[in-house]
């Protein structure tokens, strides 16, 4: 016997805001421990770049990023790569 059950775009969301905020716990780096992975405005404000100088970073490769739910999220030492004139 199989249970039918209907689940609505309201539960999709739910359950997209739930996953993205645990990905974000296990993104957060632990007491003592210097972050490793950094939000679009993070990188931004280190890079002292705006957000067109950071999208043409992503379209010519010369940061890579991850996009989680919508989020970009960018490895501490690939920008310093990049600070250090070294393309990923």
């Amino acid at each position: 016997m199989t249970s039918n059950e209907l689940i609505t775009k309201g539960d999709l969301e739910a359950f997209e805001k739930r996953l993205i905020e645990k990905i974000e716990i296990i993104l957060q780096p632990g007491k003592g421990q210097s972050k490793q992975w950094l939000k679009s405005k993070d990188v931004r404000k280190l890079l002292n770049i705006s957000p067109g100088t950071l999208q043409n970073l992503r379209i010519n490769g010369t940061l890579s990023y991850t996009k989680i739910g919508g989020m970009m999220y960018y490895k501490l030492e690939d920008i310093h790569k990049v600070l250090e004139g070294g393309k990923h």
